[in-house]
């Protein structure tokens, strides 16, 4: 696997997705062809990056959109933790950029598109009993957001990782369009995409758009994998937040058989990237823009 630098040091899990696959292709002797880097960025969230890491989004890497696939909820923490470190750093005078900056970036466009949104939502829901679902109700209600959630966890620790992004693909499909519809567009273009750790929905949608380019399987697994040497520095802290809600290590981590299993299932199920993308609505206009970008010798 490759290790490569850090390049942005407030922006955990960084990279260019097209040279990391020319690069991970070009050490595997795979000619085939190569991507134009520069165009898609993956990361985990950068709401606290530095003043430097800001400027360099913008001025050096030229992002013109974030596709930010966050909860709601995800946005309301986040928020919440700016808000605590502004108030304990106020008691030791600075004139630090970042403490004052807004957690969103001036000069790059915003597309906000909560992938685990309402489909999902409904999807975990369905597999609770009447009991349980009257319980989380209830907590719900009342404010107990996490222990809610503890009623959905021993369904997701069943599914795992590998079939939360299977079912994330069947029931998603709005959210896939609305996300490939940004990257349809010529003007959104160099586009940075992330969730909270930039690993599992930013990963389940740099996949569709490499099994698109056709990069080789073990190229694409490499870059998936990469997320979790590049989020080892917060592992413990993410441990802790996933062991409050009551789900075990396995989500802290990229398992070997997720990019596998998920080409499986969209090859055996829906006959390919292509036609999953058709049938999720993304059209065919969109997908050659797509194309048109990343491939370096065309479509």
């Amino acid at each position: 696997m490759i290790e490569p630098q850090t390049l942005l040091k407030s922006i955990l899990n960084f990279r260019d997705v097209s040279q990391f696959v020319n690069e991970s292709t070009g050490l595997r002797q795979l000619y085939r062809f190569r991507l134009n880097t520069g165009l898609l960025y993956r990361s985990a969230r950068p709401d606290e990056a530095s003043f430097e890491d800001r400027q360099s989004l913008v001025r050096e890497y030229r992002v013109k959109s974030i596709i930010d696939l966050r909860t709601k909820t995800e946005h309301i923490e986040q928020a919440q933790k700016h808000d605590a470190r502004i108030k304990a750093s106020a008691a030791v005078p600075q004139s630090n950029d970042d403490v004052a900056g807004p957690l969103k970036i001036p000069g790059i466009a915003y597309h906000e598109i909560n992938f685990n949104g309402s489909a999902f939502s409904r999807m975990l829901l369905s597999k609770l009993s009447w009991l349980e679902f009257f319980r989380l109700a209830s907590l719900m209600v009342f404010g107990y957001r996490k222990d809610a959630i503890k009623i959905l966890s021993p369904h997701m620790e069943e599914m795992g990782l590998v079939g939360l992004a299977k079912q994330s693909l069947d029931v998603c499909t709005g959210e896939v369009t609305r996300v490939f519809d940004v990257l349809g567009e010529e003007g959104n273009w160099p586009v940075l995409v992330h969730c909270t750790q930039g690993k599992d929905r930013t990963g389940l949608v740099v996949m569709l758009v490499l099994f698109l380019l056709g990069v080789d399987l073990e190229v694409i697994d490499d870059d998936y994998r990469l997320s979790e040497p590049e989020l080892a520095s917060e592992k413990e802290e993410r441990l802790r937040e996933i062991g409050s809600i009551g789900l075990s290590e396995q989500f802290a981590v990229c398992p070997p058989d997720v990019v596998v299993s998920v080409q499986s299932h969209i090859r055996e199920k829906y006959g390919g990237v292509e036609k999953y993308l058709e049938q999720a609505g993304v059209s065919k206009e969109k997908v050659d823009v797509i194309r048109r970008k990343l491939l370096a010798d065309g479509p």
